[in-house]
């Protein structure tokens, strides 16, 4: 079975079934068991002197490690690759993490800003509405680049090796790419490499955006909103995202109690934004998965 067919029914298989509670409560998810070697190695090697050398080593590690366990699965046939890719696609859990959001927002700002808490790392204590139901979006672009298109792409280009190479870097990335005191120098070379290894896969979440919604006339101005993100690949999605709806993302938030006034994405977008947009954001992410299938079975035809 070709892997572009591989993937298309693994993109159906994860929008039908999503992450079965029943299944995770009794054995721990791929992204558990990475997460946990991460902090295994991070709690030992992470202590100066050459720390950034450390943590180069660590990001070797898992690069080998993952390729060698996609290996050793695609030896047994094509059914537990297209299983373990379903798994580490993430689009109906996405969805439904931020349609909980709106759901919630609809019940009081108080149950909005504990669930829109789940999904983001900005303080979420005072948000109003607007500043809610931004979080989500936003959320929405980018998990939508590092949790269907991402690996799609990388499944595609190195099948489930390349795929799990991505889930290891992109989940160190989360861990201790942060550039906090401990981890700026350990986690420096896992967040370059996750930026080289997002830095197309966002690009076409972007296009893949705005092709389902108001075509690619508006691709200059896509690009021009995605360089004030503070990072090279997030802001392509949310820019696209932002457009697409109409919204203005982004701006002021605080973090660890501290406001930072960070521009505005398309800033001329509606800024008094409530669950109605939220709900318009769910369905862009189905947009989306809907045209990425018709590619990928497109590309298994040929």
């Amino acid at each position: 079975m070709s892997t572009a067919l591989i993937l298309g029914l693994a993109l159906i298989l994860d929008a039908a079934l999503g992450e079965p509670k029943w299944l995770w409560d009794r054995m721990p998810h791929p992204a558990v068991v990475i997460g946990k070697a991460i902090t295994w190695a991070e709690n030992r090697l992470n202590a100066a002197p050459s720390q950034r050398l450390k943590g180069a080593v660590l990001v070797v590690g898992l690069v080998l490690a993952a390729w060698l366990i996609g290996k050793f699965i695609g030896l047994f046939g094509w059914l537990p690759t297209l299983l373990v890719t379903a798994i580490l696609l993430a689009q109906r859990a996405l969805v439904q993490h931020v349609q909980d959001v709106g759901d919630a927002l609809r019940l009081s700002l108080g149950d909005g800003r504990a669930a829109v808490a789940k999904i983001v790392s900005r303080d979420t204590q005072q948000l109003d509405a607007g500043g809610i139901s931004r979080s989500a979006i936003e959320s929405a672009a980018e998990n939508l680049s590092d949790g269907v298109i991402a690996p799609a792409f990388w499944f595609l280009i190195a099948g489930l090796p390349g795929l799990l190479i991505y889930k290891a870097i992109n989940t160190a990335d989360s861990m201790i790419g942060y550039r906090t005191e401990r981890y700026k120098d350990f986690g420096w070379a896992a967040a370059k490499l996750d930026d080289v290894l997002n830095w197309l896969p966002a690009r076409i979440t972007a296009a893949l955006i705005a092709i389902t919604h108001n075509g690619l006339s508006a691709w200059s101005d896509i690009r021009e909103d995605a360089g004030f993100h503070k990072s090279p690949n997030a802001g392509w999605p949310e820019a696209a995202m932002a457009r697409a709806l109409n919204v203005a993302l982004a701006g002021p938030r605080a973090y660890d109690g501290e406001m930072r006034d960070f521009p505005y994405v398309h800033d001329f977008g509606q800024i008094d934004i409530g669950p109605n947009a939220i709900d318009r954001a769910c369905t862009a992410l189905w947009r989306v998965w809907g045209l990425s299938l018709a590619l990928v079975f497109a590309l298994a035809l040929i």
